[in-house]
């Protein structure tokens, strides 16, 4: 890596301001990522035991939990991206997720027994991570993927939306109306002609990515908010009983027969932007405390650490695994009961974290080094040492999911 000389002219660094004096690292939010991928498949186990409990299948909110998460840490260390040059950002993307991915892709479409007779377009779509933008592009077994690929969208634009408003005149608050203002507009989103016939050629539209602005939008103005709230803010955000309460009425709202349909039912434009508020909502409930009085015991535990850290593959898993666990335990789909939902529950996340643990040793630490190994790129070591080191890893992982 080539060394700058003393009298090389350096770029300037944007400057970091309150961020000097926030943690480098936030251990509750690996812990609450391990929340969040038990919380779908709470949502995903409910629907194919045939619970019909309301409040299992709106457990998906924890989706909108994960893309507050991911903005957040992202938006919070854009600072250092543009300094360090975005190339790097993007490498650090695909080290983290495609290695993962592909193989957990490969290996469900190649072994799993339901994707057998899988089409050509559909193994094209899925190993691009495109399935939501091709007709039928969803698999077996890699269904709960088309989060993913909305995800991915917003790290593609996340650079063209940083540059965009820190171009703005007038600072953080003009970047916090202009991502708001962004949000709100983004609910109208299901009425959109093309969105509002959506599903009429095997597209669903209704779930490309602009949909979910809002759940983004949740953890961008938190990276804007964090350490300038006041002191009364911050108390409040350790009542953790109250936002517990607060996010479990989201999800209590959003179950209602008159809220919106649930399953795989479509909702019109009306329900559909009802549940992407009310999921903005949830995910500000969880997800605020802990970057505001980001101390949590529970959430640092031991096991929690460790789920946070396997979290992206716990995501990318389970569902495959859940497939296997009916045969596996003799339980019929859709046969419902309690006893087999508190089974199938139990036995899928027991296989999927013992998949995930041995993948994060085996697939993704190598593959991520394989990635930068082939993908170089220079760094200028002045402007590096001038960021503020809140700006360096806020998790152990820097999961996408």
């Amino acid at each position: 890596m080539p060394h700058a000389h003393a009298n090389h002219r350096q770029p300037a660094v944007p400057h970091t301001g309150v961020h000097n004096t926030l943690p480098q690292r936030l251990d509750a939010l690996d812990g609450l990522r391990a929340v969040a991928s038990l919380g779908i498949i709470v949502t995903h186990v409910s629907f194919q035991t045939g619970t019909g409990w309301g409040w299992a299948e709106r457990s998906d909110y924890f989706v909108a939990v994960f893309f507050a998460l991911s903005a957040f840490v992202l938006w919070r260390r854009r600072e250092r991206y543009a300094a360090r040059g975005w190339s790097r950002y993007y490498r650090s993307r695909t080290a983290r997720i495609a290695p993962a991915y592909l193989v957990c892709v490969t290996a469900v479409l190649a072994f799993l027994p339901s994707a057998a007779g899988v089409s050509l377009q559909q193994i094209t779509a899925n190993l691009t991570s495109t399935q939501i933008f091709w007709p039928d592009g969803l698999a077996p077994g890699l269904t709960h993927l088309w989060s993913l690929c909305v995800e991915i969208a917003f790290y593609l634009t996340m650079p063209l939306l940083a540059v965009a408003v820190d171009l703005l005149p007038g600072g953080r608050r003009v970047r916090c109306l202009v991502i708001a203002a962004w949000a709100a507009v983004s609910l109208g989103w299901a009425w959109l002609p093309f969105v509002a016939n959506a599903d009429s050629d095997g597209i669903n539209t209704q779930i490309w990515p602009p949909a979910y602005t809002l759940w983004f939008a949740v953890g961008m103005l938190a990276a804007e908010a964090e350490g300038r709230v006041p002191a009364w803010v911050q108390r409040a955000a350790r009542w953790r009983w109250l936002w517990l309460g607060l996010a479990a009425g989201c999800i209590w709202l959003a179950s209602r027969e008159w809220f919106g349909p649930r399953g795989l039912t479509h909702p019109d434009p009306e329900e559909f932007a009802r549940r992407i508020l009310v999921g903005g909502a949830f995910a500000a409930c969880v997800v605020l405390p802990f970057v505001f009085a980001p101390r949590s015991k529970v959430l640092e535990s031991a096991p929690l650490q460790a789920a946070g850290v396997w979290s992206y593959g716990i995501f990318l898993w389970h569902v495959a695994v859940l497939d296997l666990v009916f045969p596996l335990l003799g339980i019929d789909l859709f046969s419902g009961g309690g006893i087999n939902f508190v089974l199938v529950w139990l036995a899928t996340v027991a296989g999927t974290v013992v998949v995930s643990a041995a993948g994060y040793q085996w697939v993704e630490r190598p593959g991520a080094r394989v990635v930068r190994a082939l993908w170089p790129v220079r760094e200028d070591a002045a402007n590096t040492q001038a960021i503020a080191p809140a700006h360096r890893a806020v998790t152990s992982t820097e999961s996408p999911a």
